[in-house]
């Protein structure tokens, strides 16, 4: 078990101690990295669209790849964060802005609100000593932001379903005048959704909270594994429906961060991880041609700022397991 694991169960003198040397870690970490992040910034590549998968490992593209024409070589990248939130305030920087206010941004993330419009800054909800200089750009130096997960979450699958995403990509790469376009969908992060939206149901709760699950010895890693890959499935049956009503010359699928699942003892992701399964994440480069075989829904959440905002950012992270 490492500081991070320590540091976020337990009880007594040991998980005193280790979440006292996390913090330590933590700022230490983000002292320097806010200054000189650790990774490749997407902004560094070109393409047209960028589709995130929130959570995806590489071995797991790597493992579905030929499920799919549009997936073909899967480079290894490191990302600049390790948890959604590190991620987006290292990459939609100011050193960034021009690009930004050229993009499009799509996301099914609730992290973007608490960081774009909130003004929050990490780390996730602790406080670590330690001398940050963050540089995000706020919700207006974007060409266009849509918090997707405002009105496109499911209260009863527990997270934005990728259709929601798929629909505002379409719709926003058809209709709008932007150079970049980036959709951030939620999968293959938990919870699992896959089951439930076939069968029509309402995920167990394994599915809700596999990880959690694996690390109380309740299930084994095998069946984690296959239902993680059967979220990816989800999510990259949508990417290819997009990839069939968009017109883009380069389209880069990439991830904001991988997801432990045993390796090394260490389960989910934290912020300030090495561990290359999570700081790892896949990049693929392919085109998009619109043949117009679908019609997406075209209503959209803008960033809001709304009194309702916070409750309801505070219980989309308790379905993904945050809270």
């Amino acid at each position: 078990m490492n500081i991070a694991e320590l540091a976020n169960s337990g009880s007594g003198l040991t998980y005193r101690a280790a979440r006292r040397a996390y913090d330590t870690y933590l700022g230490a970490w983000y002292t320097v990295t806010s200054r000189f992040p650790v990774g490749a910034n997407v902004y560094d590549r070109d393409w047209d669209v960028l589709i995130v998968l929130d959570a995806c490992r590489v071995d797991a593209l790597e493992a579905v790849a030929d499920e799919y024409d549009f997936l073909g070589e899967v480079e290894r990248r490191i990302s600049v964060g390790s948890h959604s939130f590190e991620w987006l305030a290292k990459t939609f920087t100011t050193d960034y802005r021009e690009e930004v206010t050229n993009t499009a941004y799509l996301t099914a993330n609730t992290h973007a609100q608490m960081l774009f419009v909130d003004d929050d800054l990490p780390p996730y909800e602790r406080e670590v000593p330690g001398f940050p200089d963050w540089n995000p750009v706020d919700a207006d130096d974007f060409g266009r932001l849509e918090m997707v997960w405002r009105d496109g979450h499911d209260d009863t699958l527990g997270n934005v379903p990728p259709r929601r995403v798929t629909d505002r990509l379409i719709d926003v790469a058809r209709t709008g005048d932007h150079d970049r376009v980036a959709a951030h969908y939620m999968q293959p992060h938990v919870p699992y959704l896959a089951g439930a939206i076939d069968e029509d149901r309402e995920p167990t709760e394994f599915e809700r909270s596999p990880l959690k699950a694996y690390s109380r010895g309740e299930a084994e890693r095998e069946e984690v594994w296959e239902r993680y890959l059967d979220n990816l499935r989800l999510v990259l049956d949508e990417v290819a429906l997009a990839l069939e009503n968009v017109d883009a010359d380069t389209v880069a699928i990439t991830a904001d961060h991988g997801e432990a699942i045993g390796e090394w003892g260490d389960v989910d992701h934290r912020e300030g991880s090495f561990h290359p399964v999570v700081k790892t994440v896949p990049w693929v480069e392919t085109t998009a041609v619109d043949e117009g075989t679908y019609d997406p829904d075209t209503e959209g959440a803008a960033a809001s700022a709304d009194d309702d905002t916070d409750a309801d950012v505070q219980q989309r992270l308790r379905d993904l397991g945050y809270v």
